[in-house]
């Protein structure tokens, strides 16, 4: 059975691998993620599986069954942070998953298929800008030149950053997971305060939300604050943001299905007191559970961008950084979900997930479920974020129950 003193011992430690700062610093590819991910690697070993290391650096560990042809049973998330994160984020999923083997050890639980658990690396998006590039690797979605295009604020590239961990990126474009898989699961924090308004010990997650991301480069003139009059100002600041505040309100007037938009990022050039800003450069992040949706808002966003600037005699350019796909979890999925949900006997209900997850790459290969406990507060990336270790058991508990059900040859997803 799930053991909550080891789940908290494991979270404990957990909280005490982070780089300095508030909350929790686990950048991908950062020592403090090191650390993080070696505590997995021991803990995987001590219960008892035998460990791999793929190109990209992810760990994939493997519980045998009686039947090792079979397609291999796949649950996982992340330990990688942002910065000035929580403790829970994706540790919940690879910590309980950890506990479920160790719970089948125990009890001395036989399976068929083979049971891999997987930590991802680099599901953040807070050092490269790209988010779940450890779960895109593994499912052949990345080339060599991303490697190079995705840089973070140091600029060190991610090719560098695989370098620098002894990883292979030059075999990035051949290191496809090869196995056959029969599903994958994923356990979450909500990161939203729906679970915890409603009342709700668990949620079965429907579908997922998936991001488009791009950064606009809004350009000026970087003229004298105090010679240059306001009617012959061409401030990039100014300019965006009037941009920032459209991307609200586009977003704001889809209301069914939903849209979100927001700018986290804001560099300003040269960012003196007395000069007029002459270049800004702005993080963009669009989402929704609809791809047509998500896509028209973009459509009028990218028009707002060109009025905004030929109005205030602006140039701007726009790059690419990421463009997920938003994916349905498996009917079959929700449905053993469900059962075991019911069998443990606590409050639950169906919903879509607004954040992305690794589950979402694996959505459109394998079936795929993903089960959410509830945030205090609905607050996630921030030093704040917590989750009660009752609703972690609880949510391990299911998750125990699926894993022993979708392990058997018997059960078929269909």
């Amino acid at each position: 059975m799930i053991q909550r003193e080891r789940l908290v011992k494991d979270f404990d430690a957990m909280a005490q691998l982070t780089a300095p700062g508030e909350g929790i610093n686990r950048l991908a590819f950062t020592d403090a993620d090191w650390a993080g991910r070696q505590y997995i690697i021991d803990r995987m070993t001590d219960a008892g599986l035998s460990v791999e290391i793929d190109d990209f650096g992810n760990v994939i560990a493997y519980k045998i069954g009686k039947k090792p042809d079979l397609p291999v049973v796949m649950v996982g998330s992340h330990t990688d942070s942002v910065p000035n994160g929580g403790n829970y984020d994706g540790v919940v999923g690879v910590l309980s998953a950890i506990e479920v083997i160790r719970s089948m050890t125990d009890d001395g639980y036989e399976h068929d298929h083979t049971i891999a658990v997987v930590s991802f690396m680099c599901e953040e998006s807070g050092r490269f800008g790209n988010a779940t590039l450890g779960s895109k690797a593994m499912r052949g979605e990345l080339r060599l030149q991303d490697l190079y295009r995705l840089v973070d604020k140091q600029g060190i590239s991610l090719y560098e950053a695989l370098k620098g961990r002894n990883l292979n990126p030059d075999g990035i474009e051949e290191m496809a997971y090869k196995r056959p898989v029969k599903s994958f699961t994923e356990i979450h924090i909500e990161q939203g305060k729906v679970l915890e308004h409603e009342q709700k010990t668990i949620g079965i997650v429907t579908g997922i939300a998936a991001p488009e991301r791009f950064y606009v480069t809004i350009r000026g003139n970087a003229d004298h604050s105090g010679a240059t009059p306001m009617h012959l100002r061409h401030d990039a600041l100014c300019g965006a943001s009037k941009i920032i505040l459209g991307i609200e309100e586009i977003a704001s007037m889809q209301e069914a299905p939903p849209v979100v938009g927001t700018v986290g990022v804001v560099e300003v050039t040269p960012g003196a007191m007395n000069v007029i800003p002459g270049s800004v450069k702005i993080g963009v992040d669009i989402r929704s559970i609809s791809k047509v949706a998500r896509n028209s808002v973009i459509t009028l966003v990218k028009e707002f961008i060109d009025i905004t600037a030929d109005k205030r005699g602006l140039s701007y350019t726009i790059e690419p950084i990421a463009q997920d796909h938003p994916v349905a979890m498996h009917p079959a999925m929700i449905r053993e979900i469900e059962e075991a949900v019911k069998s443990v006997g606590v409050e639950y209900m169906t919903m879509p997930s607004g954040a992305g997850h690794d589950a979402m790459h694996w959505a459109e290969a394998v079936p795929t479920g993903m089960i959410f406990i509830p945030c205090r507060d609905g607050i996630s990336h921030n030093p704040a974020e917590f989750a009660e270790m009752d609703d972690i058991v609880k949510g391990a508990e299911v998750l125990d129950k699926v894993l022993r059900k979708l392990s058997l040859e018997e059960t078929k997803l269909v």
